[in-house]
């Protein structure tokens, strides 16, 4: 017989097994009714994730806008890549944080941080300041998402999330429909500075929902003890690594080829720290950023690599099909925007199907398995799409690539934490969160990297002649394509096509392996309560009597 006291203490690091759905401490908390104070620390998480997905997906429409406004063709992969930097450094900390400090005061400062980095970047007068000021908005940003799922986590039992996640992805949507002909607007008929602009009041209501609304619990104790608790040197090695790596990613085929020492060396060195931070934190701290049971059964294993895998591909739709639709259709940034709204309105009730598959069925494995292989057909038939292809075959064939990416943004989710303890969930989520933006780093360097070697192969020679080393010749040429005299204006438009099927061709084989990493995936019973530590704040005067009743209803199993 075990004895846990979750109304008072976390279980032990050692007691991470899953209880059924059956066991008895779970009824008392799954039952408990979810009122005002759920729905309005609810209501806070979403505003928090609303904010960062319309800054995500709202600047890939206005990137050939920035990029020409700045003279910062050579630069142009930092916007992103420095955004993504810091975003993927922070994530592993930020959980860590959450854990010692509390959800409330660590999302409070990454709305700041933010803001801060909003508010720079839209004063940005060069590449130079934009891309430090997307530094200090993804540190903000990245924290940001992660402290929604783990906040989630915290306020439902995984066996009832599929619809709370269903909600967030809902809400994520909602932000990746609108970004992009938001981004494409302010690009076109006011200035890109307001697509960062937009971000402080934003901040400023998420900040004021955060601060009155969020009430959960924070753990006790002094600010020293707290940062005693804090696994400095894991992170110091996973900041570096991820640094260095995404360096090397940011570099490669654009400012020099793969095979320089520029390119290899922050390249592997990043990769061996980041395989290294792994491997120190299995060993070494006492309270790790990532204990390794989070990663060491086969079945969260499998969620992780499937965000890995899922990171890459979705990422190359959002960035890249703006550019198919600006240089093979002409199309302006606003209708651009207005061209993708098949896949943004298409994943989210894909997303919001799939988490209900899971909750009608109780079982996670089979969204998952519908998901990818969506996805690989639906990239598959992206690689058909040329610059004449008909409306109804670059519709057809975003929705249903749309379909599937849409699934797997909140399925993996179960299958990695399903074996878990709930106490758990901050340090998986976190390790989540940090392999999808990473990932993402990786998606947009593939894309990037295939595309400027394909059109350097396919663009007519007088053509590619007029843009220097080390420019991104798909963001400088976009501006020029509708001005070229004809036949080499379709000439351009037809090497600008057959170079992005390279790039649908390649996420084909990258969803392959995502449809591998449902070999290791099993079903496991989804655990039916929350670790009560950062739950919601009771209210004084029943706080006694429900701690009683939950403490002798699992002092009787």
């Amino acid at each position: 017989m075990r004895w846990y006291k979750i109304s008072t203490t976390r279980m032990s690091a050692n007691d991470h097994t899953p209880p059924s759905s059956t066991h008895s401490n779970s009824e008392p908390l799954s039952k408990k009714g979810k009122g005002s104070a759920f729905w309005l620390s609810f209501v806070a998480v979403l505003v928090c994730i609303f904010l960062s997905a319309l800054d995500l997906t709202g600047i890939s429409t206005a990137l050939p806008t920035i990029t020409a406004d700045l003279n910062g063709g050579d630069n142009y992969v930092w916007i992103g890549s420095a955004y993504a930097l810091a975003s993927t450094a922070i994530l592993p900390l930020s959980g860590l944080l959450a854990d010692v400090f509390g959800r409330k005061p660590i999302m409070l400062a990454s709305v700041f941080l933010f803001a801060l980095g909003s508010a720079l970047a839209g004063a940005a007068q060069s590449m130079n300041m934009l891309i430090a000021a997307r530094v200090v908005e993804g540190l903000g940003g990245g924290a940001i998402v992660n402290l929604a799922e783990i906040i989630t986590s915290d306020l439902v039992p995984l066996a009832e999330r599929p619809l709370y996640q269903g909600i967030v992805s809902m809400v994520w949507s909602l932000a990746s429909a609108i970004g992009p002909p938001i981004g494409g607007a302010f690009a076109e008929k006011a200035s890109w500075r307001w697509l960062f602009y937009i971000n402080l009041p934003l901040t400023g209501i998420a900040s004021v929902l955060v601060f009155f609304w969020l009430k959960v619990k924070t753990p006790p104790g002094s600010i020293m003890s707290k940062l005693r608790r804090i696994d400095w040197i894991g992170n110091m090695i996973v900041i570096s690594g991820t640094t260095l790596a995404i360096v090397g990613l940011t570099f490669a085929g654009i400012r020099y080829p793969w095979s320089s020492v520029q390119v290899l060396a922050p390249l592997i060195i990043g990769m061996l720290l980041v395989c290294a931070f792994i491997l120190y934190e299995a060993k070494v701290p006492e309270q790790p950023t990532i204990p390794w049971e989070v990663i060491s059964n086969s079945t969260s294993f499998s969620g992780f690599l499937s965000v890995l895998i899922h990171g890459i591909a979705s990422i190359s739709i959002i960035y890249y099909l703006p550019v198919f639709f600006q240089a093979c259709h002409g199309s302006s940034p606003i209708r651009s925007g207005v061209e993708i709204f098949p896949t943004a309105l298409v994943i989210s009730p894909f997303a919001f199907i799939a988490v209900m598959l899971v909750q009608v069925t109780n079982k996670y494995r089979s969204s998952n398995v519908i998901g990818w292989i969506l996805t690989t057909v639906g990239f598959g038939l992206l690689s058909l799409l040329r610059a004449d292809s008909s409306t109804s075959q670059w519709i057809g064939y975003q929705i249903l690539a749309a379909a599937g990416i849409g699934m797997l943004f909140p399925v993996p989710v179960f299958p990695i934490l399903a074996p878990l303890h709930p106490s758990r969930s901050a340090s998986a989520l976190a390790f989540l969160a940090f392999l999808r933006s990473f990932a993402q780093t990786w998606g947009i360097t593939i894309s990037s990297t295939i595309l400027q070697n394909e059109l350097n192969k396919k663009l007519p020679a007088q053509f590619v002649q007029q843009f220097p080393g080390g420019v991104e010749i798909a963001f400088a040429a976009i501006p020029v394509i509708r001005d070229l005299p004809e036949p080499l204006r379709t000439e351009v438009r037809e090497a600008f096509a057959i170079s992005m099927s390279t790039i649908w061709k390649t996420m084909v084989g990258i969803s392959g392996i995502g449809i591998i990493s449902l070999l290791f995936m099993k079903e496991i019973p989804m655990i039916t309560y929350t670790d009560q530590t950062y739950g919601l704040e009771e209210v004084p005067g029943k706080v006694d009597e429900e701690k009683r009743v939950v403490d002798v209803t699992v002092a009787e199993t």
